[in-house]
């Protein structure tokens, strides 16, 4: 994108960081831990504009962002570790058409064990939102490096597919819409 995702917005003004935070919430994810990188002072105001009457959201940085996913991933799975999670739900910023809707199916088909690992897919292609038992999260972490976030870890594991592709396409945003220029950004 060449930009934080964090601080984007559709072009009618949709904060892409508080879409994802109300995707989470609205799935049922509390608290919702957002991960933030590049500029992270820019970002954290946005956070201020979530429903205060939903699940708690907190934030933690990566300092290591440049690193690439990988960084904030281990950031995040460090961040729950005081919770009594027996899962963490993991999405991205960048899926416009991915809702609540998607997180509840993922989550209700994976449940709650500690030893699980599932993935929504759309069309049979995996994607996000990604499930992570709390017995993986030593192994996530330690394997997530660059760009590749956890796909090295799942790809050695059992993991449940979920399909999600009659509720979204799942595809990320890396660029924005033809036509678009700065004025896209938040």
């Amino acid at each position: 994108m060449g930009r934080p995702k964090a601080l984007m917005r559709d072009p009618d003004g949709t904060s892409w960081l508080l879409r994802a935070v109300h995707t989470l919430s609205e799935g049922g994810c509390s608290p919702v831990v957002v991960v933030l990188g590049a500029q992270a002072d820019q970002a954290v105001p946005l956070l201020a504009e979530h429903d205060a009457s939903g699940p708690p959201v907190r934030w933690v940085e990566a300092g290591d962002w440049a690193q690439g996913m990988g960084a904030s991933l281990r950031r995040g799975l460090e961040a729950v570790q005081d919770t009594d999670a027996s899962t963490a739900v993991v999405t991205l910023v960048d899926l416009p058409d991915v809702g609540g809707d998607v997180v509840k199916r993922v989550v209700a088909a994976v449940g709650d064990d500690p030893r699980s690992l599932g993935r929504a897919a759309y069309q049979g292609t995996p994607g996000h939102p990604v499930v992570l038992g709390r017995e993986h999260w030593s192994g996530v972490a330690t394997d997530a490096a660059g760009d590749r976030g956890a796909r090295d870890y799942l790809a050695a594991h059992d993991v449940l597919l979920v399909e999600c592709g009659d509720l979204a396409g799942g595809v990320d945003v890396d660029a924005p819409p033809d036509g678009v220029q700065d004025g896209w950004m938040g």
